[in-house]
């Protein structure tokens, strides 16, 4: 179900540096060039007298330019030359404000392990608003580099990875449209591995028929995955998965993932398919709903003998109608689990077969379930209640719409628990408030924190 063809570059030994700084949010100083289809590549590359290929101008930015790239269809491979050389001094290869360029792979060669766009050994380039469409491999790829921005691009038809991240670090990878990726079955639509310090944030990831949505894996730490909107991908929506190394420090919250297509689809699980030690792990202000097998899953799955975790928190999470195959909302049936797993203050609503369901073995020792709402509990084997349940309707606004924000006279106002919680909902909104109005503000179960209530006497 979950195979991994990994590329050679994962070999390599990891970026390291001491802070993680955001490209984009710099700004470049340097001279700006232009590409469009009408120009020629012995022009000089301005405005009036723009480059025909974006490959001149990777081969002329050098750190602070600008390429802007006018519509239409680029039929070329893009590799940069040059680095950056701070915040200040980026290289941004962008489409010109108001258009779209188009880089289009068809009967193109695009060898193994390597992108349509692709960045290797590179620092402080950012890629922006690019349309990468029928790559052979990768659309776009960044491979052993550091402080790289891949933003507002859409990538679609690829025989792998729509965006691939590989041995980097300071990565943000914001803002993406991804699709009809990973069409010969290999790697995840979004990849990032053995990658340190990385945002994967505000993409919409969908309509991928043989692969997951975004996978986490292989050595990589200290990210996020936050804000994603995840559909119709054919297995996991957003995967993490040590694979054979350490892996740890990342947290996954406010996204939202929904109608995964295979029958053993989840929404999001965390696994160890190699053996590596998966710990640290946090999820929590994520929507999950209408996925075939779970909304989250702690899982056993690989060939390892031992598949190590600990420190795996899922906190405040709203799950509703998930196991549309078979399956429910929160499962946790790993032998290997260590210490310290947390299923805390969610929302486990009519998801078909268990709202919660753990293994005996780990039940009250390894995995400490508290504090969430059960709603149509159906005794199926392994399903739990945990401690300090509320069993009831949670009274969402309108789940079939797509609206989970709690009702004004929801059960799960101010009945959640403030251990590990977190400080903010899925909204970004701060955590906790007085939901019910009586003078003290507590934390909610779910996504969402309701709104404070003021009473008037």
């Amino acid at each position: 179900m979950r195979s991994k063809i990994l590329p050679i570059a994962l070999v390599l030994s990891a970026c390291h540096l001491s802070a993680f700084v955001s490209p984009c949010a710099a700004r470049s100083y340097g001279t700006v060039y232009y590409v469009a289809t009408t120009g020629n590549d012995s022009n000089p590359g301005t405005r009036t007298s723009p480059w025909r290929t974006i490959q001149k101008a990777a081969d002329t930015l050098i750190a602070g330019d600008t390429v802007y790239i006018r519509k239409g269809t680029y039929k070329e491979r893009v590799t940069p030359k040059n680095s950056g050389t701070g915040p200040s001094r980026l290289i941004t290869y962008a489409s010109y404000p108001g258009e779209t360029a188009t880089i289009d792979g068809k009967g193109i060669a695009v060898p193994e392990y390597v992108g349509l766009f692709h960045i290797e050994g590179r620092k402080y380039i950012t890629v922006s608003g690019l349309k990468v469409v029928n790559s052979a491999y990768y659309g776009i790829n960044a491979d052993s580099s550091k402080y790289i921005t891949i933003q507002k691009n859409v990538t679609t038809k690829t025989v792998s990875c729509g965006i691939g991240i590989w041995t980097c670090s300071n990565v943000v990878v914001d803002g993406n449209d991804v699709s009809n990726a990973c069409a010969g079955g290999q790697q995840e639509a979004i990849s990032v591995a053995q990658t340190t310090r990385f945002e994967v944030r505000n993409n919409r990831v969908h309509h991928t028929p043989d692969k997951e949505g975004i996978c986490i894996k292989d050595g990589s730490s200290y990210g996020k995955v936050f804000r994603n909107k995840v559909h119709h991908t054919s297995d996991v929506g957003i995967y993490v998965d040590a694979w054979e190394r350490r892996t740890h420090h990342i947290e996954i919250y406010g996204n939202v993932v929904h109608d995964v297509q295979d029958n053993d689809g989840c929404g999001i699980s965390v696994a160890s398919e190699m053996g590596g030690l998966l710990e640290d792990i946090r999820i929590y202000n994520n929507i999950l709903y209408l996925n075939p097998f779970v909304g989250i899953e702690v899982s056993d799955y690989g060939a390892a003998a031992s598949r190590p975790m600990r420190r795996i928190e899922i906190i405040n999470n709203t799950l509703w109608k998930n196991g549309t195959h078979w399956g429910g909302g929160i499962t946790c049936q790993n032998p290997d689990v260590r210490s310290g797993c947390i299923i805390r203050n969610n929302i486990c609503s009519e998801n078909s077969a268990f709202q919660i369901a753990v293994a005996a073995s780990l039940y009250n020792k390894a995995v400490m379930v508290d504090h969430n709402l059960i709603n149509r509990f159906m005794g199926d084997e392994g399903e739990v209640r945990g401690t300090e349940y509320i069993e009831a309707d949670p009274l969402l606004a309108k789940p079939a719409k797509g609206d989970f924000h709690l009702g004004v006279r929801s059960p799960a106002i101010d009945r959640g628990s403030s251990l590990k919680a977190p400080g903010f909902d899925y909204d970004g909104k701060a955590r906790p408030k007085d939901g019910n109005g009586d003078g003290t503000a507590r934390f909610d179960i779910g996504a969402y924190e309701a709104e404070a209530v003021v009473r008037h006497r």
